[in-house]
């Protein structure tokens, strides 16, 4: 059945250059909870508190760190009972995004690298991320508004679990963006997308709150 979803991309997620430390050289990262049964999150950085009660479909703005190693915890909030324990390296001058995915039985981190280079005078760049465990592998339709995708062929095929595209240049405009199992033609979520010129976004496919269907669509913003 298909299922229609209004209006645009839920949940646009805006940067702001908060956090700790300043300089030309520092990382910025943004932590996102994309487990669709897990608790509201804390979310600890060495050590120091940055965000408490963060719920489902929800992320922090970029925040600057300084590069190096460094300790990301994700705790049920309000607890001492780590969900997520990561050791990581952020490099200078570079932005990353941290997801929290998976159902909670299974629940991981994925450590996205993100690029922020604007896009060429007129255009859009565009990332998917395929966060939704109960969709098993989709092909992603791109295309204009109501476009008949019966004998069109998907912008990313077969994409397992956990896949992250490369970015995508794409004309600023309006898109409908759909969902299919792989190697079908059902489409199980279809929203639209709005892109303006110089906007760097990443999208995530999610699975409803507590998992399964309906399935949905984040979309992030990370540049402008």
């Amino acid at each position: 059945m298909k299922k229609v979803w209004l209006g645009s991309l839920s949940f646009l997620l805006g940067i702001a250059l908060v956090g700790c430390g300043s300089g030309p050289s520092q990382s910025r990262f943004r932590v996102v909870n994309a487990s669709p049964d897990a608790p509201n999150l804390d979310i600890f950085l060495d050590g120091v508190r940055i965000r408490a009660d963060l719920p489902y479909r929800s992320g922090i703005a970029y925040q600057k760190a300084q590069p190096g190693s460094r300790h990301l915890l994700m705790n049920s909030t309000g607890t001492t009972t780590a969900l997520l324990d990561l050791a990581t390296t952020f490099n200078a001058k570079q932005d990353y995004t941290v997801l929290a995915v998976d159902l909670l039985a299974s629940i991981a981190p994925l450590v996205l690298t993100d690029d922020n280079t604007a896009p060429s005078s007129g255009n859009a760049r565009l990332r998917i991320v395929h966060a939704a465990p109960s969709a098993g592998p989709v092909d992603i339709y791109i295309t204009a508004p109501g476009a008949d995708i019966s004998t069109a062929t998907p912008t990313l095929s077969g994409v397992a679990f956990k896949s992250v595209s490369d970015y995508m240049t794409e004309a600023a405009g309006t898109y409908e963006m759909r969902l299919t199992p792989a190697g079908s033609k059902l489409v199980i979520e279809t929203g639209t997308i709005t892109l303006t010129d110089g906007q760097v976004r990443t999208a995530l496919t999610l699975d409803a709150p507590l998992g399964g269907f309906p399935f949905s669509v984040l979309l992030l913003q990370d540049l402008k």
